[in-house]
């Protein structure tokens, strides 16, 4: 809803512009700047805008309701809390067992990480000399470049 009247304001600030380029032309009669007539004006008319949105957009948030559904009473039920005592006497200490492993024990990231093959690392492309148009060509001819090898560039 709040874009609708946006949107709803932006259309006429854009008739309002169109209506004040028109009237801007005749300025030049009066011996005014209409470029300086149209920016003061159109500054006026956009300012008129923002409070005209903040002022609807404010209405529409102080009149708006948010639905709220009844809730159906729900009985709580209220226990006496106890504190409970884990039971320690089944655990059973394995840190030798784990030292004892090592790298072998439980995930580790050699596990999940393959790295795949290598990509090969590609070379730099090395520019050698250019050879001139009214050079002799590289070819061992005795042509110039653009009679022999360089008369297809």
């Amino acid at each position: 809803m709040a874009l609708n009247l946006i949107d709803d304001a932006w259309k006429e600030h854009l008739r309002a512009m169109d209506d004040l380029k028109q009237s801007v032309q005749t300025a030049s009669y009066e011996q005014k700047d209409p470029l300086v007539i149209y920016k003061m004006e159109a500054f006026g008319l956009f300012k008129k805008l923002d409070e005209q949105i903040n002022r609807d957009i404010i209405s529409f948030l102080c009149h708006a309701t948010i639905p709220v559904e009844q809730e159906q009473p729900v009985q709580r039920v209220i226990h006496e809390g106890r504190e409970q005592k884990t039971d320690m006497s089944k655990m059973k200490v394995n840190k030798e067992e784990i030292d004892a492993a090592g790298n072998d024990y439980g995930a580790n990231e050699n596990d999940y990480f393959d790295p795949g093959p290598t990509a090969v690392k590609q070379q730099p492309i090395v520019v050698g000399p250019k050879v001139g148009r009214n050079d002799p060509c590289p070819c061992g001819s005795g042509k110039k470049f653009k009679n022999c090898h360089g008369k297809d560039l």
